[in-house]
């Protein structure tokens, strides 16, 4: 009798087996529609803007979705930090973790010869204003204009003094032809030019000149600051 007991419960728990298989392998080639798309770490993000930023295709059965590649598509087409994608049987879907960038400045860039206003994070990156929530912007007081994508290490390495050293960097403007100029609450405008390879140097050349000034008390006489030859700095003062 107890052979018997044994033996069912073993045909049993084989047929739940093969039915959740069945199930699962079914549910794996089911087709995944926009409310199958479930965002975490975003409220302003909708899947509408997954679709339209990705190549991901409705209809698409969830097993051929090629969620690394999406990922890498998302986090450059909405300027995110980090984007990880991962397919669900139960409950069915798609389900998208994102880390956001923090804005540290206001941006600005020229598309189709129009400006599209924005913010810039700590990185250099360029993000859309629909991306970003209002409690993040209150405080901010410098400005980037001209933004490119070419300029991203540019402006990360002029962000990054903030923070390490006493400088408040009121804009960071790119003309049309690339030429970088930078306004300073103490050193007022600063020319660097056209050549992006020697940020490095013409910002330590920088930092030199200002505690220089600091220590002759000639903060408060500065006209401009030319560092586009960091080897020959050029410093106008007002004359007393």
């Amino acid at each position: 009798m107890s052979n018997q007991i044994v033996k069912k419960k073993g045909l049993v728990i084989l047929f739940i087996s093969l039915l959740l298989t069945s199930l699962l392998t079914s549910r794996t080639f089911k087709k995944i529609k926009i409310e199958d798309i479930y965002i975490r770490g975003s409220k302003l993000l909708t899947n509408e803007d997954i679709i339209k930023n990705s190549s991901l295709n409705l209809n698409t059965p969830l097993i051929f979705v090629k969620t690394k590649y999406i990922e890498r598509q998302l986090k450059k087409n909405l300027s995110l930090e980090n984007v990880s994608i991962s397919r669900e049987i139960l409950p069915f879907g798609l389900k998208i973790f994102i880390k956001t960038r923090k804005p540290v400045a206001y941006g600005e860039k020229i598309v189709n010869n129009k400006k599209v206003p924005g913010f810039i994070d700590q990185n250099g990156y360029f993000i859309e204003k629909k991306f970003i929530d209002k409690k993040f912007t209150k405080r901010l007081s410098t400005s980037v204009f001209g933004w490119k994508e070419i300029y991203i290490n540019t402006i990360s390495e002029i962000l990054n003094l903030i923070d390490k050293y006493d400088f408040e960097f009121i804009n960071i403007n790119f003309s049309p032809n690339g030429f970088l100029t930078i306004e300073e609450k103490s050193l007022k405008r600063i020319l660097l030019g056209l050549d992006k390879m020697m940020i490095k140097v013409q910002l330590q050349s920088l930092k030199n000149i200002k505690n220089q000034l600091k220590e002759k008390k000639l903060l408060d006489r500065i006209d401009y600051i030319d560092l586009t030859d960091p080897k020959n700095p050029i410093i106008k003062v007002f004359k007393p």
